[in-house]
């Protein structure tokens, strides 16, 4: 029996793929209850405090909207409501908040900020996203995955882009945890670290995972059953990164011609927001001065029949349910 009550959820490197599992499937039975109607409110009277230093659509409605189900009440602290790390540390945050919440969500900028926070706050601490990880966003992939599939261990998954930071790291390690062969197609300055690798291909031995870096986009992408990619930039860089980005990505791009090299039944995932057309401001923007009308995905694929986007945002907040739920014990 997989008991995660009083767990903090930083990385996925915390977990066995036994534990991983067990979310996934309290994942889809949440899920399910969902759509059935079936109240889940078992969590009534409890509160959890949300910090986003880094803003977002998807995170902020997951979280709330899945505490709400589990009958808890929600405290949301942006950037400007927020103290932490300014006027007053983490460590008095985490305890103050500990002191008055069930449990913490943080969303922002050094992976060390929501490790401290798990330190000295005495309920579970769960990681919204840093520069370095993003495991509820690996929980809503592996899901989606699983609703193609009918599996995870066995597929074959190739991210695209930029894979130093949060996503090519946690893609990485969720593959390596859960058997499946993870690709990172990109220039070779834009691989995860070595010491990642090195970690991931232990995991790797023990699930039977395979984790291969490449350059070549036809030979990484051959047969894949799913890519994937993220924005170039992101949140917090300086514009000044743009036009290196584009020079050097820009053969990484995800394409018709890209999704057709990988299997029959191949899938694109992204963890949104795209640059997939010129309809947002930062998109008019980049149309303007780099004279592009699509970045890491052509707006092609990510409206096509193999785009699966949407069921993957969805899946965000039943995944993320299932963490609170589990970790607090519903």
């Amino acid at each position: 029996m997989v008991d995660l009550k009083g767990r903090d959820f930083l990385t996925l490197k915390d977990f066995t793929s036994e534990e991983i599992g067990y979310l996934l499937e309290l994942a889809a039975e949440l899920k399910k209850k969902k759509k059935m109607g079936v109240p889940v409110d078992t969590l009534r009277g409890k509160n959890v405090a949300l910090i986003f230093e880094k803003t977002s659509t998807r995170t902020r409605c997951s979280f709330e909207i899945a505490a709400h189900d589990l009958g808890m009440g929600t405290t949301y602290l942006d950037p400007k409501s927020s103290q932490i790390g300014k006027k007053e540390s983490i460590e008095d945050t985490a305890k103050v908040l500990g002191s008055m919440f069930e449990g913490i969500e943080y969303r922002g900028y050094g992976q060390e900020i929501v490790e401290a926070l798990a330190e000295h706050a005495e309920v579970p601490v769960w990681n919204g996203l840093t520069n370095e990880y993003h495991p509820t966003q690996m929980l809503a992939d592996m899901l989606t995955i699983q609703e193609c599939f009918g599996k995870v261990k066995g597929i074959k998954l190739v991210y695209m882009g930029d894979a130093r930071y949060n996503m090519g790291n946690s893609y990485m390690i969720a593959c390596a945890k859960m058997g499946m062969d993870f690709v990172a197609c990109a220039p070779k300055k834009y691989f995860p670290s070595p010491e990642l690798v090195a970690e991931c291909e232990e995991y790797a031995k023990l699930s039977g995972a395979t984790i291969t870096l490449t350059e070549n986009v036809m030979e990484g992408t051959k047969g894949a059953d799913v890519i994937c990619t993220d924005v170039w930039v992101s949140m917090g860089e300086p514009d000044e990164v743009w036009e290196e980005r584009i020079r050097e990505l820009s053969p990484y791009k995800v394409t018709k011609e890209v999704m057709e090299n990988g299997s029959d039944d191949a899938i694109f995932l992204h963890c949104l927001p795209a640059f997939h057309d010129l309809k947002t401001q930062i998109g008019e923007e980049m149309g303007r001065r780099f004279g592009l009308t699509e970045m890491e995905v052509t707006d092609e694929v990510f409206r096509s029949s193999r785009s699966r986007v949407f069921q993957e945002a969805e899946n965000r907040m039943h995944t993320i349910k299932a963490v609170m739920a589990a970790t607090l014990g519903a």
